[in-house]
This record gives C-alpha cells, structure tokens and sequence, in this order.
C-alpha cells in the first residue's frame, strides 16, 4: 500500500532572519536591562513594564514561528491534512467526497495573496500553503475547492493517481 506523508514548516531564509532579528533584539534588551545597568539597580516601574512588554510581544512570535506546519497524508482512504495551530485536529476528505483531485502550479500571492492559511473570495476557495507555488488541488462535489501545498509534487501525483482514479470518481 503506497502512502504519501509530508510535513512542511515556514523555513524560508527570510524567516529564519526575522527569528535572527528578534532573538538579537531581546539578548540586547536583557543585556542592557540586567548587565550593563545592574550597578546602578535603578530599574523604575516605567523600566519593568517596558521589559515584559517586549518580552511578551516577542516570544510568542517566535513559538508561533516555529510552531506553524503543514502536515498532509494521503492514503487509501482520502486526504487528511492539518494546519497546526489553527487547526488541532486532521481533518480528512474522503476520496468520494471530490469530484477532482489533482496536483498543480498555481500563484500564492495572485490567486490567494500569499502563503498561510488563505481564503479567496470567488472560486478559487481556501488555501493551506507554506511556501512554493505546487499544491494539491480538492474539488468537492460541493463546488468547494481545497488548495493544499505541497513540495513533494512528483509523490503527491503518483499517490493520487493510485487511489483517485481507480473507481472513487
């Protein structure tokens, strides 16, 4: 039995380079707060609220940052996908629920302007994508249409083409 499994996470270079930023951004902050000015120990209250502020407005971008991921499975049951944390359960679209079921090239940011967890207004329907321009294209027999990212074009197609095609039109 052929299965197709992948986990995708935002990793682009760019990203990295914000948590980069951010990190750096705080250790400077706790340096200045904590190191440099620790002989004077005048830390006024304007000072402290300044300090957690920064502190939670970054961190949890960061945990947001590197918590965010794609995970798609496709199997002889249909397609199950889960874009954590905004969505905590797999969700799985049975292979009789879709009228087609393909993998394509599209443009994130013409058609669902940019990457993430994207709705588009009209026909193009939702879409889960981290990054790339291949995706896994739902189309239910609802009208509704799925976009699911994908990098692993060339395994998502043979999976589908195994399972799809043989009799779940």
């Amino acid at each position: 039995m052929r299965v197709f499994n992948e986990t995708q996470r935002f990793d682009q270079w760019w990203i990295k380079l914000i948590n980069i930023v951010l990190i750096g951004f705080l250790l400077f902050c706790i340096y200045n707060w904590y190191i440099a000015n620790e002989p004077t120990g005048n830390v006024s209250a304007l000072d402290t609220t300044a300090q957690i502020a920064i502190f939670l407005s970054i961190v949890p971008v960061l945990l947001l940052l590197y918590s965010i991921n794609l995970k798609t499975r496709i199997d002889e049951i249909g397609v199950h996908y889960r874009f954590f944390p905004f969505q905590l359960k797999h969700k799985t679209v049975r292979w009789n629920e879709l009228q087609n079921c393909h993998v394509r090239t599209y443009s994130p940011i013409k058609e669902f302007g940019g990457w993430g967890y994207r709705v588009s207004f009209g026909k193009k329907g939702k879409a889960l994508n981290v990054k790339g321009n291949k995706g896994i294209q739902l189309e239910f027999k609802s009208s509704k249409r799925l976009l699911i990212g994908t990098q692993k074009e060339a395994a998502a197609k043979q999976v589908i083409q195994r399972y799809f095609k043989t009799g779940y039109e």
